[in-house]
């Protein structure tokens, strides 16, 4: 017999279309047993070498490296990618790729949460497991769709930008000026607060991206070229400090250090970063374009650099000129 119920109820295709040539396969249904036959002998007699495509059971971690190789060896972060997603795999108990559950993923993920894991990290594994299999089917390397596209990214509360004022500015310089034992950070700071740089963008300008009072940013986080405008004082300063010091080299931890000795209290996670919030927060309200500081800052949406716009002068004074008690003492005033 070409098929028959298997005692799990199942169905057993057992077909050889000519001598020597054999399918088999094993189908939930009478009804697809009996199309799968069907569809080996319609299509071994129009192609005598044409045989069934056998089911991929890639385990996730080969899509990986898989990945890796055709594609994430060119991102910036490629091998960091590969890393997170290659621990995530193994969590996951590694599982044929094809037959990665949603809830299997969500279940992984819910303990993660409970285990201190931020959201934000938690979304970027999802966005980066998504692109595995995205970019492989766009590559033809795999021909199923995506398994956890209907899974939705965990909502994240939006943090309060934290930035300094001009007193707690003063008083940062001043400390790392007065405790610093690595030389570097003075300079990488002001860079940061002159410009809106990452703390990494800043520490690794060269003297080739200082150019007639410009500072120009290679190697950003968009992997996109970007330049802004200094004061000649900013520019002497680091020219000097190139000649005296050299390079910078790694700061970051000093630059910590020299902020937990000052009074200024910042969320977790703000260190380093709360000084390309208080370029972008200084910069609207004493009236700056919010489409200068998107370029400025380099970010690829605007909504980002909307975060700021409440700080514009003209959005503070129209809280004051427009909110309910100002109207309701109109009307009242009007009345009398």
């Amino acid at each position: 017999m070409a098929i028959e119920q298997l005692p799990d109820g199942r169905w057993k295709v057992d077909v050889e279309p000519i001598k020597g040539k054999r399918f088999r396969k094993t189908l939930k249904t009478k009804g697809e047993a009996q199309r799968f036959e069907a569809t080996c002998r319609a299509r071994f007699a129009e192609n005598p070498d044409w045989a069934p495509k056998r089911k991929d059971l890639r385990r996730l971690s080969e899509l990986v490296t898989l990945w890796f190789d055709l594609h994430g060896h060119s991102l910036h972060d490629g091998e960091r990618r590969r890393t997170k997603l290659g621990a995530l795999a193994k969590r996951l108990r590694n599982p044929p790729a094809i037959r990665l559950a949603p809830q299997t993923y969500a279940q992984d993920r819910r303990v993660r949460l409970g285990q201190g894991t931020s959201p934000k990290t938690l979304n970027n594994e999802l966005g980066y497991l998504r692109a595995v299999y995205n970019e492989l089917r766009g590559l033809s390397a795999i021909d199923y769709e995506n398994p956890l596209a209907l899974v939705k990214p965990l909502k994240i509360q939006e943090r309060e930008l934290s930035w300094l004022t001009n007193d707690q500015i003063a008083e940062l310089l001043a400390e790392i000026r007065r405790g610093c034992d690595n030389p570097h950070v003075e300079i990488i700071t002001r860079i940061c607060l002159a410009t809106g740089a990452r703390w990494s963008e800043a520490e690794k300008l060269k003297p080739t991206g200082l150019r007639n009072g410009v500072i120009t940013f290679s190697g950003t986080k968009s992997g996109k070229v970007r330049s802004v405008p200094i004061s000649a004082e900013l520019e002497a300063q680091i020219v000097r400090h190139w000649k005296q010091y050299g390079q910078p080299n790694s700061a970051i931890t000093s630059f910590r250090r020299a902020l937990a000795r000052t009074t200024i209290e910042l969320p977790k996670g703000q260190a380093a970063h709360a000084l390309r919030h208080t370029f972008a927060s200084h910069f609207i309200q004493n009236g700056g374009n919010v489409l200068t500081l998107q370029k400025i800052l380099g970010h690829s949406s605007l909504a980002m650099t909307m975060r700021y716009a409440h700080l514009a002068p003209d959005h503070l004074a129209d809280a004051i000129r427009l909110g309910p008690l100002v109207s309701r003492g109109r009307m009242k005033s009007e009345q009398s």
